[in-house]
């Protein structure tokens, strides 16, 4: 398993050719209290930087999307509990796993010593 990070604070889990994303404990600290989150549909094709559904657009955060696939899972917990994004930021509020299209685009992404430098 691997973990990396965008420069728009999400973290992407991998586990062979499916990443499990979701938004960095730094990226919720920013928006304040969660109250509500938007998830992608099952199956749904998404290229690199589209967009996806997300949580208090409201509030800015951008739309998750880092790499190219299709979502394979949500996390229904989320969407019933929104508040775990500030809870549990890097555990329990995942939002959605993707099996990656193109394993080529990870390469821009950081671990986590650069993620921990970009924030500090």
């Amino acid at each position: 398993m691997t973990v990396l990070f965008t420069t728009d604070h999400e973290w992407l889990r991998i586990e062979g050719d499916v990443a499990t994303i979701g938004v960095t404990d730094y990226a919720q600290s920013q928006l304040g209290d969660v109250v509500f989150v938007e998830l992608p549909k099952v199956g749904r094709t998404s290229r690199k930087r589209r967009p996806q559904p997300s949580s208090n657009p409201s509030r800015g955060l951008r739309r998750l999307c880092a790499i190219s696939g299709e979502v394979l899972e949500v996390n229904e917990a989320l969407a019933a509990e929104p508040a775990l994004v500030n809870s549990d930021a890097a555990g329990k509020a995942w939002f959605f796993k993707m099996k990656i299209a193109d394993k080529s685009e990870l390469g821009g992404l950081m671990d986590e010593a650069a993620y921990a430098k970009h924030t500090a």
